[in-house]
């Protein structure tokens, strides 16, 4: 007896709230554009601190998409994180009816790297400045880490497989991959992504003890990866939601698929062990390859990690070569994140959403504040280069030395 076909992780909806859009049209008009929103720190508390240059979302109002029960429990990186869900679920054109009668089929993956600093921050204020009586309850739950994929499932009644990864910044891949397994186990519908809101006072000076952090006061000069002006990462705030279906589920629902997940591996070489990254990341780009059953070839596009530190973008330069060999050395790569920041977990799943625009559009978006590549790259530059994509690779790297890699392939195309 032939063993039954296995099941499918497709994309079927996309959610952004990003420094440089709230919605994805605009997320994706402002990438492709290579529109950089990096600028000085605004936020209340912050000012002073040597941390000068963020990315922040200056144009997000939870109130007008979430629930007044809902907000006053729940920090804003979970505000980010219900307000994209919302839009991936209604892209993927998924009511409440569709999962009511079900709920089990239906659940929720986050990663989070920092969690809800900012609530947390407020309400030890309350009580090392005015007393116990003045903590509210939410505090116990609200700073967590897997506050997100608890406030999504509750508010949306999903009660199928629900988890979170609390890693470094890898961890939005991972939760990807997660949403896969469940996918391959047996569940229809995962909500996965990851939303990040580290620009709190507490939380941003938690940052300044990794030194890949960078600390240039000049917008356009600070975040400058694979340059010899390389001086560290600038954070950002946001992130990203997908609504992650079973390809026979979407197609019998009648709606489009966006992409499919095609296969991903993940390694550890061990924090700020730049030069060791090297061949970890090689070793997840080529996993990632045999799961999608890809040759290196095959590869349209690569989103880089782009730390911005020299020792660090060196061992990403090098590993894709060393991954997709001659073909590493022509095939565009990019780093869009240049503009917006690096949202820690949510980075490089901002980076699946440009990826998969890319392909739908057939145009790879630049790496703004990037000129003179000193490494052996095809770096996209300047502005969106036309291309034919029909699989990209994702890459991203975490301080604490997790690696991780992505295949997409456009549309069901993998999946027949």
């Amino acid at each position: 007896m032939s063993a039954p076909p296995r099941r499918r992780a497709v994309v079927t909806g996309i959610g952004v709230i990003a420094p440089n859009g709230t919605s994805t049209e605009a997320f994706w008009k402002s990438t492709q554009e290579g529109v950089s929103v990096l600028d000085r720190v605004t936020r209340e508390g912050c000012t002073h601190l040597p941390l000068k240059v963020a990315g922040e979302v200056r144009s997000f109002d939870p109130s007008a998409v979430i629930e007044e029960r809902y907000i006053v429990q729940t920090d804003r990186f979970t505000h980010f994180a219900m307000a994209a869900a919302d839009a991936a679920l209604e892209d993927a054109r998924l009511g409440r009816a569709d999962t009511e009668d079900r709920p089990f089929s239906a659940g929720v993956v986050t990663a989070a790297g920092s969690g809800g600093g900012e609530f947390g921050q407020g309400e030890l204020q309350k009580l090392w400045g005015k007393g116990s009586r003045y903590v509210g309850p939410w505090q116990s739950i609200a700073w967590f880490y897997a506050a997100s994929t608890g406030q999504i499932s509750i508010r949306r009644g999903f009660k199928g497989p629900c988890s979170v990864v609390a890693a470094d910044e890898a961890g939005g891949l991972d939760a990807l991959a997660h949403a896969v397994r469940a996918v391959q186990r047996g569940t229809d519908v995962i909500v996965a992504g990851s939303t990040e809101a580290p620009l709190a006072p507490y939380s941003m000076v938690c940052q300044l003890g990794y030194r890949e952090l960078s600390l240039v006061d000049d917008p356009a000069r600070a975040y400058r990866p694979f340059t010899e002006g390389a001086c560290g990462f600038v954070p950002a705030e946001g992130g990203a939601m997908f609504t992650v279906e079973e390809l026979g589920a979407a197609r019998e629902r009648g709606v489009p698929v966006r992409a499919t997940l095609a296969g991903y591996a993940a390694t550890f070489t061990g924090a700020s062990c730049w030069e060791r990254s090297r061949e970890g990341l090689a070793e997840a780009i080529r996993g990632a390859l045999a799961e999608a059953g890809c040759a290196p070839e095959e590869i349209d596009v690569v989103f880089a990690d782009a730390l911005g530190v020299p020792q660090a973008d060196r061992a990403e330069a090098l590993a894709i070569g060393d991954a997709l060999g001659a073909h590493g050395r022509r095939v565009p790569v990019t780093a869009p994140k240049t503009g917006t920041g690096r949202a820690y977990c949510a980075a490089p799943v901002l980076d699946t959403v440009a990826a998969v625009l890319a392909m739908e559009h057939g145009l790879i978006p630049p790496t703004p504040n990037v000129f003179d590549i000193c490494h052996d790259l095809d770096l996209v530059t300047g502005c969106a280069r036309p291309a034919q994509v029909g699989t990209a690779l994702v890459l991203s790297r975490g301080l604490m030395g997790s690696n991780s890699a992505l295949v997409l392939r456009r549309g069901a195309a993998d999946a027949t």
